[in-house]
């Protein structure tokens, strides 16, 4: 049995994609329903049912959109900054050997750091309104800088050298070959960065009790032992973080087709 015959039986289709997702979904909240009986106290770990019943409560509650958004809009700013900051970190360092070595040291110790050392170092330098965007900044910059560097270190050279031979050169070049190769790095980093950015931002507002999100609303739920409300903030941040994933993928989806439909005109 050929390798790309054992890859076409694994391969599923949307339909089946999706259904397994769901009877996933179904499994898991059927074991965390099962627990939560078998431990018999919602103060140690409620039910799903009462989770999202608090959960659809606080979705009709003011209060509650301004803490996601501020969240929001805290965590995808530090995304965004450290995506742009990567891509052209990784550009330079593709560039130069120079520039690839001066950085190695940063970006190992900052991926090496644990991530309440640089948020209890953040408090001393910075208010904490500002220290989610600084936090999600700084955690994701090492990843969208291994996985954009290793898409342009795997670009095929015989590509580049044949684009150069009909004399596609600069933006025409980056565009046909440099952009459809490194997209899957792009969105691999993205994913990866977004997930990270998610957790550290979040940490980040809990430590420093930041005003207005998501993360305040974690700590008071733990200090006042409401343990219901400290799962429903959870679900949201689970919540929202796979929408933008999908939001992403269908974006990278929509900007690949685009490609091939302008490659074949």
């Amino acid at each position: 049995m050929t390798n790309s015959t054992m890859r076409d039986r694994k391969r599923l289709s949307p339909t089946a994609r999706v259904l397994v997702s769901v009877l996933s979904v179904a499994a898991w909240l059927g074991i965390w329903h099962y627990f939560s009986a078998k431990v018999g106290q919602e103060l140690l770990l409620p039910s799903p049912r009462a989770v999202f019943e608090r959960f659809f409560e606080l979705c009709g509650q003011k209060e509650f959109w301004l803490q996601t958004f501020g969240s929001l809009e805290r965590i995808l700013t530090g995304f965004a900054l450290a995506f742009l900051v990567g891509c052209v970190l990784s550009v330079l360092m593709h560039l130069s050997e120079f520039v690839k070595e001066f950085m190695r040291p940063f970006l190992t110790v900052v991926k090496a750091t644990p991530v309440p050392s640089f948020i209890i170092l953040a408090l001393v330098w910075m208010k904490s309104d500002k220290m989610p965007v600084f936090i999600a900044f700084l955690m994701v910059l090492p990843a969208v800088c291994a996985n954009l560097s290793e898409g342009l270190a795997n670009v095929d050279s015989r590509l580049v050298e044949m684009a150069k031979v009909y004399r596609v050169r600069g933006a025409k070049l980056v565009g046909a070959v440099y952009i459809p190769s490194v997209m899957p790095y792009m969105l691999a980093a993205a994913r990866t960065g977004l997930g990270l950015a998610w957790k550290a931002g979040v940490a980040a507002e809990v430590i420093g009790r930041t005003r207005d999100s998501i993360g305040l609303m974690l700590y008071e739920s733990k200090l006042y032992l409401e343990t219901v409300d400290l799962f429903a903030y959870t679900v949201t941040v689970v919540l929202l973080s796979c929408a933008i994933e999908l939001v992403l993928a269908g974006a990278a989806k929509l900007a690949a087709r685009m490609e091939v439909t302008s490659g074949g005109n």
